[in-house]
């Protein structure tokens, strides 16, 4: 998308020229799954897709927002004396919710705000919109009323955005991925220290496929928090005689060998996805340093097994993406990515495969779901900035 688009829609909504246009990208997760609020590591990727803004100032001390992807929403104006008011259950609640949390910390908004905002994003597809979304209010607001946060701040004001204003316990890696995105690298973060380092994505010859079931999941309605406390659960029985803070902490030998204080099939298959999960995930980044993307593509796959058996949650859409695309020539690993319960999966793709590979997926899930999936190609991107 070309800033000129931006402005134009701009003009055409609040009558006056934009200061400035903003992006902020999307994320695809390589593998690490449910595993930020275990305390456990993530492999994320900020991609080229994401949210488009247009802002200007106005003197009515309010922020008036309109969104491109929701047209029929009209504007919304938002009084800067009423930041504080409970959600409305909309998209304008993530920037909202940004402003009061910033708010509260500090930071002082001292006028009115036009915004126009135009994604490319699959809305609840798993790519994280809703992340873009709030990083990109934070680098908004951050830049035209010169507030003193770093980009860490902004991410940290994005999860709690998403827990205590959205009502999604969500962990911190959409965040991060999308706050510290670099182009062209994949950042392993340990979510318990926020220690990180970013690897090259050397691919050779092969691209990142995304799948978008294009089933719409809804976050806060869905089974996430209960996978949470499940989890939670789980910690605190090994807790009763094991001295460890969170799940990510336990090699596989020591879950393994106290899966007794657990003792529930639930609890022990949502505790293994993390521990597994976690140890797939420094296994995958040293087989994508070393250059063994075959090892890669299986611990990809591994993690895809998991997250539909032992962690459940993924769904007859991500399962026939992920399964069907397993079959293809030139494949080297797929599994979902994102929370789940729809969105999208990724596969590890021969470039030269992608045009049969795309037809062959979409042929098997349009058969079998009774309407069509999409298709990306990923390109990884830098993160949050002003465009102009």
């Amino acid at each position: 998308m070309d800033t000129a688009t931006l402005r134009t829609g701009f003009q055409a909504q609040f009558g006056h020229a934009p200061a400035h246009t903003y992006f902020a990208p999307g994320r695809i997760n390589l593998i690490g799954e449910h595993t930020d609020y275990n305390g456990g590591h993530v492999f994320p990727c900020a991609i080229s897709l994401g949210t488009y803004a247009a802002v200007g100032p106005n003197d009515l001390n309010a922020f008036r927002l309109f969104s491109a992807n929701f047209p029929t929403a009209g504007l919304t104006t938002l009084a800067l004396d009423a930041l504080t008011s409970p959600k409305d259950n909309a998209w304008t609640d993530y920037f909202k919710g940004m402003a009061q949390v910033l708010a509260a910390q500090g930071a002082t908004l001292t006028h009115g705000l036009d915004v126009y905002i135009e994604g490319n994003l699959p809305a609840a597809s798993g790519l994280s919109s809703s992340a873009s979304l709030e990083l990109l209010t934070g680098i908004i607001l951050k830049d035209t009323f010169s507030l003193d946060v770093t980009m860490l701040d902004l991410i940290k004001a994005g999860q709690t955005t998403e827990n205590q204003y959205i009502g999604v316990n969500s962990g911190i890696m959409d965040q991060f991925a999308i706050g510290m995105g670099q182009k062209n690298r994949a950042t392993l973060l340990d979510t318990n220290t926020l220690e990180y380092e970013y690897l090259p994505l050397a691919m050779g010859d092969n691209v990142v496929v995304i799948m978008n079931t294009k089933k719409p999941r809804a976050l806060a309605d869905s089974k996430y928090n209960e996978r949470r406390s499940e989890c939670e659960e789980a910690l605190r029985r090994l807790q009763t005689q094991l001295d460890v803070p969170s799940l990510g902490a336990l090699s596989i030998d020591e879950f393994d060998q106290h899966t007794a204080l657990i003792y529930d099939e639930t609890l022990i298959k949502r505790a293994r996805h993390a521990v597994f999960e976690n140890q797939r995930t420094l296994q995958a980044a040293a087989a994508l340093n070393a250059g063994d993307l075959a090892q890669f593509g299986r611990l990809m796959s591994a993690s895809g097994v998991s997250l539909a058996y032992d962690y459940e949650v993924t769904g007859v859409e991500l399962d026939t993406l992920v399964q069907t695309a397993l079959k293809q020539p030139g494949v080297l690993g797929a599994r979902m990515t994102g929370a789940g319960f729809g969105g999208c999966a990724i596969a590890l793709v021969a470039k030269a495969q992608v045009p049969a590979f795309t037809e062959a997926v979409g042929q098997v899930y349009e058969a079998k779901i009774g309407y069509p999936a999409e298709f990306y190609v990923a390109e990884i991107a830098d993160g949050p900035r002003q465009l102009d």
